[in-house]
């Protein structure tokens, strides 16, 4: 077990270990739980009861939360001439042309969300060593891979607060929700917003619970366990 910070051990003290909290409650407490000097993100964790090594059980999608997400995200856009004036007109910060993309595959990842339309894929498939590990890589299903035409809306949308979530191969689900300074009116929202999407991504003819474990916590802060059917699982 590592060694636990005084502020750490006194934000813990707060919680009760045994207790399943409502998301009223959960909201409340994460905001007496930060431990950081700095606004800390405040994140859900759920494991899932699904098998994600079979395609029908893969839960993923984006959600776009109402309150965004409290930070300042950098977008980077796979896009050639027109399509690229597009995306530079609704506000990419980086648009990937050939000297970008040499930088990309010497290592280069400051940004946080990528976006590319299909005809950039043939480049964009040769950086999936340095962008797939980091969760960058462009894809149809989280619709990161767009027609030209749809480049502001999704650039917009992401810049506002759009969350990507997908289970990973261990059927957990880590997607962020906002910042500890939020209103609890606000958090709650964006909370729900996420846990709508995940709801009605259930996979049909699951047998057994959907939601096993739901936690919420910031960045460094002790867990918080959820009430899953209190949250409408």
């Amino acid at each position: 077990m590592p060694k636990r910070g005084k502020k750490y051990l006194a934000a813990a003290a707060k919680i009760e270990n045994e207790k399943m909290y409502t998301r009223e409650e959960a909201v409340a407490l994460i905001k007496e739980t930060a431990t950081t000097n700095f606004d800390p993100t405040v994140e859900v964790h759920m494991r899932l009861g699904v098998d994600p090594r079979k395609a029908e059980q893969m839960v993923r999608d984006v959600v776009v939360l109402p309150h965004g997400l409290g930070k300042t995200v950098r977008v980077l856009v796979f896009a050639e001439g027109e399509d690229a004036q597009l995306a530079k007109d609704a506000g990419a910060d980086y648009i990937a042309d050939a000297e970008l993309i040499k930088k990309i595959q010497d290592g280069w990842v400051d940004f946080d969300v990528a976006i590319a339309v299909p005809q950039m894929m043939g480049q964009v498939g040769r950086l999936g060593r340095i962008l797939g590990p980091r969760g960058l890589m462009p894809n149809p299903k989280a619709g990161t891979v767009v027609p030209g035409q749809d480049l502001p809306r999704v650039i917009n949308e992401s810049k506002a607060g759009r969350v990507e979530f997908r289970v990973d191969r261990t059927g957990n689900i880590h997607a962020p929700v906002g910042k500890a300074s939020f209103s609890n009116e606000n958090l709650s929202e964006n909370l729900n917003s996420l846990l709508d999407a995940i709801r009605r991504n259930r996979p049909e003819g699951l047998k057994g619970p959907y939601v096993r474990k739901m936690v919420i916590a910031n960045t460094m802060g002790p867990g918080i366990k959820m009430d899953i059917a209190e949250a409408g699982f």
